[in-house]
C-alpha cells in the first residue's frame, strides 16, 4: 500500500471511529473478542509483572493514533534531570527491527536502531533509551549497562503490564474515546473506565480544541486532569544544523508563504499549530504515522520553506533540501504543578 493510500485508510477508520454507526456496529463482535483476549493477556502477564529496583514511570494511552505521548515524556525527562535525578526511557522501538536482544542507545542513536521515537527522546533528552517489545527485558539490559539510573520512564506501555509500575499517565486528545468501543469498532485499546486507574489524565489539545468530557475522580482524587497545548519553540536547519528560535525565524522569514509536512497519528494537529503562531501554509503534506514523508515528496512542494516535525527529521539522511526546517515544540500544561506532585510521589516510593 502506498503511503497516500494509507493515510487515507487511517483517516476513513478515525471517521468510523467518530460514532456508532453501522459500520462500527457491524464489528461490534470482533470487539468483545479483542477485549476478552486483550484482558486476559494483560492479567496473565500482571500477575508475574517484573518489577524493577527503582521507581517506574508509565506513559501511554488506550486511544489509538498520535495522543501526545512524546511530548509528556520529554517534558518529565527534563523535569526529572533538572531536579537530579538520572532517568533511563524504556519504548517498544516501533520501526526497527529489534530481535531477540533489547537495543541501547549506547549501540547507536539513530532511527534504523531505535525506532523513530526513541531516537528523538534520546537525542533531546541525552538520557540513556532501550527498546524491546518485552519492557522488562529493556529494563534490565539499560539498568545493567547503566546503574546510576534512579527512575524509568517507559513511553507506550500502559497495557504492557509485565513491568509493574508505580506511576501511571494516560495521553488522551480532543477525542476523548472516540465512539466508546474497543477494536475495531473503536478506536480504544481498553475500556473508557480504564482512565479511572490512571494516576494522571492529560488531554493534549490543537489551538481550536476544546476538552472532551471531564472524567469521574475516585475516592483519592484520581486521576488528576490537565491539558497541554504545544506551541512552536524554535527551529533547526535541516542541512546545517542552524539553530533559531521561533521569533527570529519569523521576523527573518515568517512572511513567506510555507510548506508544512508530517508523518505522525495526527498531522492536522502540527499545521493548525503552525497557522496559530502566524504562518501562512502554501500546502501541505500528509503520510501515515511513523513514516516521513518522502524526499521526492519534498522537493515537490512548492518554493519556500518547508516546515516539518522532529519526530520525522530524525529519520532523513543526509544531503538535505536547503528549504527544510525543523519544528521543535514545547508543551504548555494547563497545571505545571503537576510535575512537582509527581516527583513527590516518586520520592515517597
Amino acid at each position: 500500500m502506498t503511503p497516500s493510500r494509507r493515510r487515507r485508510a487511517e483517516d476513513c477508520l478515525q471517521d468510523i471511529w467518530r460514532a456508532r454507526g453501522p459500520i462500527s456496529t457491524l464489528l461490534t463482535p470482533l470487539s468483545w473478542i479483542y477485549g476478552r483476549l486483550s484482558a486476559r493477556r494483560m492479567a496473565r502477564q500482571a500477575a508475574h509483572a517484573w518489577r524493577a529496583p527503582v521507581p517506574v514511570v508509565v506513559i501511554g494511552n488506550i486511544l489509538v493514533g498520535g495522543t501526545g505521548k512524546t511530548p509528556v515524556t520529554a517534558a518529565l525527562c527534563h523535569f526529572l534531570q533538572a531536579r537530579g535525578w538520572r532517568p533511563g526511557i524504556l519504548s517498544r522501538g516501533y520501526g526497527s527491527r529489534v530481535g531477540p536482544a533489547p537495543r541501547l542507545s549506547d549501540q547507536a542513536g539513530d532511527s534504523a536502531h531505535l525506532g523513530d521515537e526513541p531516537a528523538l527522546l534520546h537525542a533531546i533528552t541525552g538520557a540513556p533509551v532501550a527498546v524491546h517489545p518485552r519492557r522488562p527485558l529493556a529494563a534490565a539490559a539499560l539498568l545493567q549497562a547503566h546503574p546510576d539510573i534512579d527512575v524509568l520512564i517507559a513511553d507506550d506501555g500502559l497495557q504492557h503490564t509485565a513491568l509493574a509500575r508505580d506511576v501511571e499517565i494516560i495521553v488522551q486528545d480532543a477525542r476523548g474515546v472516540g465512539n466508546g468501543r474497543l477494536l475495531p469498532a473503536g478506536p480504544l485499546r481498553e475500556p473508557p473506565d480504564r482512565r479511572l486507574r490512571a494516576d494522571w489524565l492529560i488531554t493534549q489539545l490543537g489551538p481550536a480544541e476544546a476538552l472532551p468530557s471531564a472524567v469521574p475522580v475516585d475516592t483519592e482524587g484520581r486521576p488528576r486532569q490537565l491539558s497541554l497545548r504545544l506551541q512552536p519553540d524554535f527551529l533547526t536547519h535541516l542541512a546545517s544544523g542552524q539553530r533559531q528560535d521561533w521569533a527570529a525565524w519569523c521576523a527573518a522569514q515568517g512572511q513567506t508563504p510555507c510548506s508544512a509536512a508530517a508523518g505522525i497519528g495526527q498531522p492536522q494537529r502540527f499545521f493548525a499549530m503552525l497557522q496559530q503562531a502566524g504562518l501562512t501554509l502554501k500546502q501541505t503534506l500528509c503520510s501515515p504515522d511513523h513514516q516521513a514523508p518522502s524526499l521526492d515528496a519534498l522537493r515537490a512542494l512548492p518554493p519556500g520553506p518547508i516546515l516539518i516535525t522532529a519526530k520525522d527529521a530524525i529519520k532523513y539522511p543526509p544531503p538535505h533540501d536547503p528549504r527544510i526546517w525543523t519544528v521543535h515544540a514545547a508543551p504548555v500544561f494547563s497545571d505545571p504543578a503537576w510535575l512537582d506532585a509527581l516527583e513527590t510521589r516518586l520520592r515517597t516510593r
